[in-house]
């Protein structure tokens, strides 16, 4: 209930995070996204959500919240952060899949089946489709790891895909965020963001059912 709490009213959490310490707020905002992005253990991090609401704070408090470096930071964090993943993935990715905490796999087999169906579709382009899918988002670069992309092709779509990410959820947060009707309704706007979100997996699971039939 606590972690849900945290994804519902991140906006709150970011503001006290800024007031409080002020000059370590680039470096938490920095971490998140470069963790949930980065750790492959840790895909539920609310980076949609977090992107969004960033950008709801740097236009209510402009003189706090450096827009362009906030872009800047968390663009570097996103790319970074995938590109860790997709380097653990090449040299360790197979001795995770197999490790067990308390008798439960780390990472769950029906995931990685999620992602490599992704993969199957789309193929180098699940980096950037991704970005916008949670748990994908951070197994993708995983998993292309573990089947040797060429390092060449998944930097240029981690380039493009951090860059759509980054820019296209913070400035929609930035521009949107102070429109009454989404800011007094935050809790929503983060079901909507993780509901659009979701689509792509829902369409997979439809389409996978069709198929099937």
């Amino acid at each position: 209930m606590e972690f849900l709490d945290y994804i519902l009213h991140i906006d709150t959490y970011l503001e006290y995070f800024l007031i409080n310490y002020q000059n370590w707020f680039y470096v938490i905002l920095f971490c998140l996204i470069f963790i949930e992005t980065g750790v492959v253990v840790m895909p539920f991090l609310p980076g949609d959500s977090l992107l969004f609401a960033t950008g709801m704070l740097a236009a209510s408090f402009p003189d706090h919240v450096n827009i362009y470096l906030v872009l800047i930071l968390l663009f570097i964090a996103a790319v970074l952060g995938d590109t860790t993943n997709y380097s653990i993935g090449k040299i360790l990715g197979l001795k995770l899949i197999r490790q067990e905490i308390f008798g439960k796999r780390i990472i769950k087999d029906q995931d990685i089946s999620k992602t490599e169906s992704f993969f199957n579709k789309y193929g180098a382009k699940t980096i950037v489709i991704a970005r916008f899918v949670p748990i994908v988002r951070t197994l993708a670069p995983f998993v292309a790891g573990i089947s040797k992309m060429h390092y060449a092709t998944f930097i240029r779509f981690n380039i493009f895909g951090g860059l759509l990410w980054v820019i296209g959820l913070t400035l929609a947060g930035y521009f949107l965020g102070n429109i009454p009707i989404v800011k007094d309704n935050f809790e929503i706007m983060v079901f909507v963001i993780i509901i659009f979100s979701l689509l792509p997996i829902g369409f997979e699971w439809i389409s996978a059912k069709l198929k099937h039939r």
